[in-house]
């Protein structure tokens, strides 16, 4: 336990990273518009029951085999997971199904390493060392089944199968590296092939079924699709094909309206102050190379600057800035061929289309903005209630843990905040991010609700590196700067997969938070 002193000089050291000295910015006082109450997105799906429905006793064994054993087959789609998970299968079926992908991962484990062997069979190549990511995100447990980060191995383990949600092009395009050894062939490119074809398909309809999109996109999103993907899940753009060129001209032509008749007012004396912070907070984004290029920073300060101006509620707050990235990186992903995103000289994308990247942009952050904007409002009364939600929940799901961080006085809010106030994008490199925004866009209130759970996820998975920490400066430390440099969609979807559980099992039942 450290004392006084070590921790005020702590403080003065890192009090860049903790966000205490946040200037809030005064406005009228509204509830925080939410959009999965009155806009569109949602009108086509069915009210989730709020009460825990009795469940269907099943009979025999067999019976309860042939209804879920499908769900864990590794040669199966798991588009439909979701769905099953929701809607057909009872507590009961889950965390016995969950047990036994437990057990048979556990034997996985135990045989020999695939590596080891000479001359592998193509069958075992295919077949993953871990159940598929889809089928992880209803039962595997990072509390009770550590997969240690890629940084920690002190020996080559075998090599992790990549998210088979996402085409290969997409994680290259992403993360700027190509492992061949990673994939098992042209059995996962055909399934690759399969996946996106099905997104083809379901986005060519004359009217796009929006409930079916989410479910497809749960466990990942073809890169060539994810554009129109995001614009349709966040609610920019509507079902219907026909009326798509018209929403998307006149959403245009209404954000360069706001520039012209606002952004001459930004060295006004009533708003230089916020223009000023936006234009200091905007080189501390990441990636670097990407935003500190001057088109880009011209056209962050631009949406963030209009958006502040049109939202007197919140008015800028440090940390809306990191929101405008995923949605910039993906919509310019559409027009240029690099596959490393870092490295796009954005001077030679033509002006007209980053106007229409620019507007997107703005327009998809402002969608997501609408159901979260208590966050940001006077005192964040949001991220303080989730920051408390958080520490309820972590102590319910692994008290030792709790009892750890209580014990060497680390406080929630010294390290969650800023999961809350950035939605983890300052924890996670930014093409796990994109693939962690994929769910949330399919989740419903997946920004607001469902991180929540991501969070509680994230916390215990380090929970052997936090209960080994014994000062409380390093333990903070260590928390304010998590290993996950090297993380990839494997690790995302093991992250989700636990979050899904945890929802399942908490979500609706806020006594389960109480002692």
């Amino acid at each position: 336990m450290a004392s006084d002193g070590a921790r005020k000089q702590f403080w003065k050291r890192s009090n860049s990273k903790v966000p205490g000295s946040i200037q809030h910015v005064y406005g009228a006082q509204h509830p925080p518009f939410d959009p999965l109450l009155h806009g569109t997105l949602l009108k086509s799906t069915p009210k989730v029951p709020t009460t825990p429905v009795k469940a269907k006793k099943v009979s025999t064994f067999q019976e309860f085999e042939s209804n879920t054993s499908d769900a864990w087959d590794a040669g199966e789609d798991d588009d439909e997971l979701l769905a099953m998970a929701t809607e057909s299968l009872n507590s009961e079926v889950v965390m016995e199904t969950a047990h036994r992908v437990l057990r048979n991962h556990s034997q996985r484990q135990s045989q020999p390493s695939q590596k080891e062997m000479p001359e592998p069979e193509p069958q075992l190549i295919a077949e993953p060392p871990v159940a598929p990511s889809g089928d992880l995100r209803l039962v595997k447990s990072v509390s009770e089944s550590h997969t240690p980060c890629p940084s920690e191995s002190t020996s080559d383990p075998v090599p992790l199968q990549r998210s088979q949600s996402l085409p290969h092009s997409a994680t290259v395009s992403l993360s700027g590296t190509s492992d061949p050894n990673a994939l098992g062939g042209s059995a996962l490119s055909n399934r690759e092939a399969s996946r996106l074809d099905k997104f083809k398909q379901l986005l060519a309809g004359p009217n796009t079924d929006l409930e079916e999109l989410r479910k497809l996109s749960w466990s990942g999103i073809p890169k060539p699709v994810r554009p129109i993907t995001w614009k349709l899940l966040s609610g920019y753009l509507p079902a219907n094909v026909d009326r798509r060129p018209a929403t998307l001209q006149r959403k245009q032509k209404e954000y360069f309206a706001f520039i012209e008749h606002y952004y001459n007012s930004r060295n006004d004396e009533v708003h230089q102050d916020t223009y000023r912070q936006i234009h200091i907070d905007i080189p501390r984004m990441s990636p670097e190379a990407l935003i500190l290029q001057p088109k880009v920073t011209e056209i962050f300060e631009r949406i963030l600057f209009i958006w502040a101006i049109r939202h007197p509620a919140s008015g800028y707050v440090q940390g809306i800035n990191d929101l405008v990235t995923p949605f910039f990186v993906v919509f310019i992903c559409e027009y240029i061929d690099q596959e490393d995103v870092g490295e796009v000289d954005v001077s030679s994308v033509p002006a007209e289309v980053l106007r229409n990247i620019e507007a997107d942009t703005y327009w998809c952050m402002s969608k997501l903005l609408d159901g979260i904007q208590d966050n940001y409002t006077f005192a964040q009364p949001g991220i303080q209630m989730k920051v408390k939600m958080l520490e309820e929940l972590v102590s319910r799901i692994d008290e030792r843990v709790h009892r750890h961080l209580d014990g060497h006085e680390v406080r929630y809010l010294q390290f969650a905040f800023r999961w809350m106030n950035n939605l983890l994008m300052r924890e996670l490199p930014l093409r796990c991010t994109i693939r962690l925004w994929d769910t949330y866009q399919s989740e419903p209130e997946g920004f607001s609700h469902f991180h929540l759970y991501v969070c509680a996820a994230f916390l215990v998975r380090w929970r052997r590196e936090i209960l080994e920490e014994r000062d409380f400066q390093e333990l903070l430390l260590f928390l304010q700067n998590l290993p996950t440099a090297r993380w990839d969609d494997q690790d995302v979807s093991l992250l989700l997969a636990e979050a899904y559980r945890l929802k399942f099992a908490f979500a609706d039942a806020p006594n389960h938070y109480k002692k």
